[in-house]
């Protein structure tokens, strides 16, 4: 995909939005485009290299000067996408071309491939995610586990991250005026949520196991025609922020704590300043920016976006982009060309 030259896209310092949400949609689909074309193969590894590689080499033309904030790991165990590794069209510049306007300088939260076991096994729910925000606008998380509710604008206030499952989701279903047997709570099949398991199937709700991508669940929350109510369990803390910049733009809410499984992640939280473990964030405390944009691309399709499909002239896309200074939620559905298309394209 070719981009425009930088002057007439440069991403001005005063405002993220419009132009920011368009070049953070080309960067997912991107990566999305590139994980693909690994999916079903059995190997995460490469189809998250590959995504890493295409959103770095996408974010590189992007006329931006950006820092990313949650990435794939710390310099030493990431070779690419870091964090605080500084990406963007004007990250290296020594000074800014002189036609374009000053560049902005902004905070990123990259998951390249959220759901790598999916895409290998060509399961449904893989995607290619970023948000970004002004300077401080994330919270830089930690890597390590993460206590998390989550739910859409309508239970805003309704939950508490340490109420008994019955009384959060009795509350939920008074907000959504239905019964409690027929809420849907996402929670990850792991052996840590055994007992967080059968506490729901006790209160009669329904419950959607999903193997990877609690992410795409979190969203989900918030947007209707998704039949997913709420999102109970512990994930990954940077899986938690995306969220929350997610929920930002769709008014929905998260609250959350850190929950490191062992010392060394104990120390390194306290390294990066975090003092009570105990804190419950909530999601202006783990997305705080005012200006907050947020973009995913399916990978393989889902509740949420549908995957990628290729045809002989090329691939179509699907994707979502929106913002918190924006009342609007933009779903993208593209057709990207390797060549010039040899029959008409297909509508629908």
């Amino acid at each position: 995909m070719q981009a425009l030259p930088l002057h007439s896209q440069t991403v001005p310092a005063g405002s993220l939005e419009p132009a920011l949400g368009l070049h953070l949609l080309r960067v997912v689909e991107a990566a999305a485009l590139a994980a693909a074309r690994t999916m079903g193969q059995g190997n995460p590894h490469a189809a998250d290299q590959a995504a890493v590689e295409a959103m770095r080499a996408a974010l590189a033309e992007a006329p931006l000067d950006g820092r990313i904030v949650i990435g794939e790991g710390e310099r030493d165990q990431a070779p690419m996408l870091f964090i605080g590794e500084r990406v963007g069209a004007y990250a290296a510049e020594t000074e800014p071309r002189p036609p374009a306007p000053a560049p902005a300088e902004v905070d990123i939260a990259v998951d390249p491939l959220e759901g790598t076991n999916l895409c290998a096994t060509g399961a449904p729910g893989a995607i290619a995610v970023m948000a970004a925000s002004e300077s401080g606008g994330l919270l830089h998380a930690p890597d390590c586990y993460m206590e998390k509710i989550i739910v859409g604008p309508e239970c805003r206030g309704a939950v508490e991250l340490d109420a008994p499952v019955e009384r959060n989701l009795r509350a939920i279903a008074r907000r959504l005026d239905r019964d409690i047997e027929d809420l849907v709570v996402v929670v990850l099949d792991r052996p840590r949520h055994q007992r967080l398991i059968a506490e729901i199937r006790a209160t009669g709700a329904r419950i959607r196991l999903i193997t990877d991508g609690d992410l795409s669940a979190g969203i989900a929350t918030a947007l209707q025609g998704t039949a997913v109510h709420v999102v109970m369990g512990t994930g990954g803390a940077p899986e938690g922020v995306l969220t929350a910049a997610a929920l930002r733009c769709l008014n929905g809410e998260i609250l959350a704590r850190l929950a490191p499984s062992d010392e060394p992640q104990r120390e390194r939280i306290a390294r990066m300043g975090i003092r009570h473990l105990q804190r419950i964030y909530h999601t202006a405390d783990l997305a705080p920016g005012q200006q907050l944009v947020f973009a995913a691309c399916g990978v393989t399709g889902g509740s949420l976006l549908r995957g990628v499909r290729f045809f002989r002239d090329g691939a179509r896309t699907h994707a979502l982009v929106m913002s918190s200074a924006q009342s609007l939620v933009r779903f993208t559905d593209s057709v990207h060309f390797d060549r010039r298309p040899a029959s008409r394209v297909r509508f629908g």
